[in-house]
């Protein structure tokens, strides 16, 4: 019997699984709003200006694309019994622009597991994140960790 993903403890996340989760539609009202608040930049604020830029029509914030992988890694991937945070990401790669309408997803990659010496009731689990829009394209990458608890 397979264990949920989000019941999982750090012996949970065997090195080479793969797991692919989340469907997130981007519309443009959210580019927008987004962009707004926290990266206004005229082509993530406004579709002429998107056009006039070298993207060629309106694109979301790479922040924006962060923060929804951030959600569906929260819905689909990170445990919620023994998740302890995050030390850091070590890579962010943003490949493709995001665009109204497209359809967003990860796969998560367990590249790396390793038990703390000091604290033996925790480890570390190294991962890559890649969020997919509709077409599969890989439109960003993250390259991170997260600490997890032991199984009791």
């Amino acid at each position: 019997m397979a264990i949920e993903p989000k019941e999982r403890f750090f012996d949970d996340y065997p090195v080479g699984e793969v797991l692919e989760y989340g469907q997130y539609p981007v519309t443009a009202e959210e580019i927008v709003e987004f962009a707004g608040r926290y990266d206004p930049q005229p082509f993530h604020l406004d579709e002429s200006a998107g056009r006039e830029s070298h993207f060629g029509g309106l694109v979301a914030s790479g922040w924006m694309t962060g923060s929804v992988m951030m959600r569906m890694m929260v819905d689909h991937y990170i445990s919620r019994v023994a998740s302890m945070g995050s030390p850091g990401l070590d890579e962010i790669r943003w490949l493709a622009p995001v665009r109204p309408g497209d359809v967003l997803s990860v796969r998560s990659t367990v590249v790396d597991a390793r038990p703390s010496r000091s604290k033996p009731d925790r480890g570390v689990i190294w991962s890559e994140h890649d969020v997919l829009n509709q077409h599969r394209e890989v439109v960003m990458r993250v390259k991170g960790m997260g600490m997890y608890r032991r199984r009791p």
